[in-house]
Parts: C-alpha cells; sequence; structure tokens
C-alpha cells in the first residue's frame, strides 16, 4: 500500500493521477466521501460518494479500512477491494491524509510505504490553491490555516518529497516504489525460486 499524503494543493493527487497513468500494475483505492462533487468527478472513479447515514452505516459495519473527517466532511477507504488488491498482489495508491495514513499503519504496517508531498513554499501552496480555481475564498482560506496542521505529521512518514517540479517528484515517487518492490519480504515466491536455483546447483 502506497500512500501519499500531503496539504491540500501541495500535489499529491496529480502524482497519484500521473503514478496510475504509467504504471498498470497499480490499482487506486476510491475513497467513499460525503463531500459534493467537484466538477469533472466521476462516482465510482474519482470517489464514492455517499450521504452522512451511509458513510456511518459503512463505519459503524467495520467496512471501512480507515476514515476521518476533514473541512466538515468525512472520508475513507472501502475494506473489501483493497483487500481483494491484495490479496491478487496489486500495489495500491492510496490519496489520504495524516488521520487515515495512522489508521493505516496500525492495521498493516508491514504492508504500508509512506510518502508525504510537501510544497516548496507557503506562497506556491496559497498559489496552486487559486490556479485550480475550484474552491471559493472561504474555503480556500481553511485549508491554508489547517496547512501548518497537517505539515506538522512529515516526521510519520517513511519519505518525503518537496514539490517543486511534478515531473521530478513523481521520478522520486517511482524509485521509492521500485525499491520497495525489491524488498525481500515483498517479492512473492523468492523463496521457492531461491531453493530451485539451490537445487540446480
Amino acid at each position: 500500500m502506497l500512500v501519499l499524503s500531503s496539504p491540500s494543493g501541495a500535489g499529491k493527487t496529480t502524482l497519484t493521477r500521473m503514478l496510475l497513468e504509467i504504471d498498470p500494475s497499480i490499482a487506486m483505492s476510491v475513497s467513499v466521501t460525503t463531500r459534493k462533487p467537484r466538477p469533472g468527478e466521476i462516482d465510482g472513479v474519482h470517489y464514492h460518494f455517499v450521504d452522512h447515514d451511509r458513510f456511518a452505516e459503512m463505519r459503524d459495519a467495520g467496512a471501512l479500512l480507515e476514515w476521518a473527517r476533514v473541512f466538515d466532511n468525512f472520508y475513507g477507504t472501502p475494506r473489501a477491494p483493497m483487500d481483494v488488491a491484495l490479496s491478487a498482489g496489486r500495489d495500491v495508491v492510496f490519496d489520504i491524509d495524516w488521520q487515515g495514513t495512522q489508521q493505516l499503519r496500525q492495521e498493516k504496517r508491514s504492508d504500508l510505504v509512506s510518502v508525504f508531498i510537501l510544497p516548496p513554499s507557503e506562497q506556491e501552496l496559497e498559489r496552486r490553491l487559486r490556479a485550480r480555481a475550484q474552491d471559493p475564498e472561504d474555503v480556500i482560506a481553511k485549508r491554508m490555516s489547517r496547512a501548518s496542521e497537517e505539515m506538522s505529521h512529515w516526521a510519520e512518514y517513511d519519505y518525503v518529497i518537496v514539490n517543486t517540479n511534478v515531473y521530478d517528484s513523481l521520478a522520486s515517487v517511482r524509485h521509492i516504489l521500485n525499491a520497495e518492490r525489491l524488498r525481500r519480504e515483498r517479492q512473492v515466491g523468492l523463496a521457492n525460486f531461491v531453493r530451485s536455483l539451490e537445487g540446480d546447483i
């Protein structure tokens, strides 16, 4: 499970989408949320959009691997599709915040690789939030005021990337992913392969 987290506007969603475009072996964790869709977002592709009652049902039934409240809306990761993807040996990328990452770490620490994305500056973060033209001024102000708190959790992550250039940052994420895939414990069937080699010698 590859987690990308950042304050809103620092680039985690852009990097996640770029990674999915160039690496077909990765599945996307599609979160469930109570917030309204943004322009261009498709239910079941970008998020599963539900009302507060349905979210509460899923949470109370244990159907969510993790969940958090962010800006008066709830977000969570459905457990069932995640178990299917991991059982099939697929890597799964998550676009979630520090609260969700903490819960995933408690549930599946050995399967988790976490990356925190930092903006190059506070001014650039605000510029990016305004440039995407998706939020009114009061929401942008909330996101900026929350950014400092979110960034204070950077030390809880395995890796940290300063997203000055999105293509350089994407290359760094790919290097991390490749290195983690080569870890001995993540190479399925490696022990049997080595035994077969030893038998041939």
